[in-house]
């Protein structure tokens, strides 16, 4: 009997029948014990390609620290940007009111000043400057523009200060892996540039998602280079690279050189979260790992886009998804208009958003199986995206046949990234 979360429960699933199971979970992962001390080697002899940070940042210098939003506070950047303050202020001997910090939010809405107050700690909120980044603002400067064309206009607070970037790293559907020069773009920077660059996801001569643009994918990738690209336009003293495991505890830090520090992160969230298969399944089982993780079907969609890495074409994914505020962000569900109308590639190329993108790649992957869904959202809702939807395990497993059945389980599918052997 298999037993997988859902939202704050639990769901189990016979697996008798099957012809054989096999589980997807990550590899081993350090957990870090002692945070100050791990932090203290990582800008002071652990660095990666570069000078402590002490040699990078003097007394006098004006400083601007970026982090995430709310949505990726599973990193847990706050205990991180204490540490950072702490050593600025201590050790260096940077004034409080010479630092400042920006949230990174890209196209996402503004945090509110609680919300401020936990990404960047009530210890550092009391005593520095702590602002949302709007990428609609007046004041954005203009750096340059990349090989490919893109205007890079940025916060005008990593411009001619020294910058500190604290990023999380990940798999990403579009840019490879998150983290780095995310933070650049989409993170503080304006509006069209974060479209001129999120755009280059899009096939130029088909309607379909640029081959060289997915997970794992950096070489090559259009949206990788042209990110790389904008991130040179900025320049960057020191980069902090965060990997959390399943359980959202610090597993690594990776300091340094921004580019070079963020690089090696992503080695070792590959090493971690990519795990090896050696054929697809018949059928594919992923749950999203339980609340919040499955809040809504856009934070959701990570876990059917590894399950499509896993399944047979033509197979059966079931998807565990409680979805408790239904389809998520308005960005995202919109998009579902012009899909029932056939126009959805014409109209994201035209009005190009992330939410609208995610929804497109979700529409790719979804076309590669039958895809059933557990769920509360409402079944009438999902159904022009070709998911079948029950609020019953039992109901749902009656349209499923496991006899003979390669069956591939991946317990928290948002995370992990089936590999297929070729």
């Amino acid at each position: 009997m298999l037993e997988l979360k859902y939202g704050n429960s639990k769901v189990d699933i016979d697996l008798s029948k099957a012809k054989s199971v096999k589980v997807l979970n990550e590899n081993p992962m350090d957990e870090i014990t002692d945070l100050k001390s791990e932090f203290i080697k990582g800008v002071t002899t652990n660095m990666i390609n570069s000078k402590p940070l002490r040699e990078v940042i003097s007394k006098g210098d004006k400083v601007t620290i970026v982090i995430s939003d709310l949505t990726r506070f599973w990193q847990r950047q706050d205990l991180i940007c204490e540490q950072l303050v702490d050593y600025l202020v201590e050790e260096i001997g940077i004034d409080y009111d010479d630092i400042a910090i920006v949230v990174a939010i890209g196209t996402h809405r503004m945090q509110t000043e609680d919300e401020l107050c936990q990404l960047a700690s009530k210890k550092v909120y009391d005593k520095v400057k702590v602002v949302n980044h709007d990428c609609d603002a007046d004041d954005l400067v203009y750096v340059g523009k990349t090989q490919i064309g893109t205007e890079v206009y940025v916060n005008p607070l990593v411009v001619g200060r020294k910058v500190i970037m604290i990023t999380g790293t990940v798999h990403h559907i579009m840019a490879g892996f998150g983290g780095g020069r995310k933070s650049v773009i989409p993170g503080v920077a304006g509006r069209e540039t974060i479209k001129q660059n999120h755009i280059r996801c899009l096939s130029k001569t088909e309607k379909k998602t640029d081959p060289r643009v997915a997970s794992r994918l950096l070489e090559n990738n259009p949206v990788n280079e042209d990110m790389n690209q904008a991130a040179e336009l900025v320049d960057v003293a020191f980069g902090i690279n965060i990997v959390v495991n399943t359980k959202s505890k610090h597993s690594k830090l990776f300091c340094g050189n921004f580019h070079d520090a963020w690089l090696a992160s992503c080695k070792y969230v590959d090493d971690c979260y990519g795990v090896k298969i050696e054929k697809e399944a018949d059928i594919v089982i992923a749950s999203c790992g339980g609340y919040p993780k499955d809040i809504n079907l856009y934070q959701s969609t990570k876990s059917i886009f590894n399950a499509a890495r896993a399944v047979k074409k033509g197979g059966t994914v079931i998807f565990l998804a409680e979805c408790r505020e239904g389809g998520g962000a308005p960005d995202f569900f919109s998009w579902i208009d012009p899909l029932k109308r056939g126009v959805l590639d014409e109209e994201l190329r035209a009005n190009f958003t992330i939410g609208g993108y995610i929804f497109y790649a979700l529409c790719e992957a979804i076309a590669k199986s039958d895809m059933l869904m557990l769920s509360e959202i409402d079944p009438n809702f999902v159904k022009d995206l070709n998911i079948d939807s029950y609020k019953n395990i039992d109901k749902l497993l009656e349209k499923v046949d496991f006899e003979g059945k390669d069956v591939c389980i991946l317990p928290y599918g948002g995370s992990v990234v089936p590999l297929l052997q070729k």
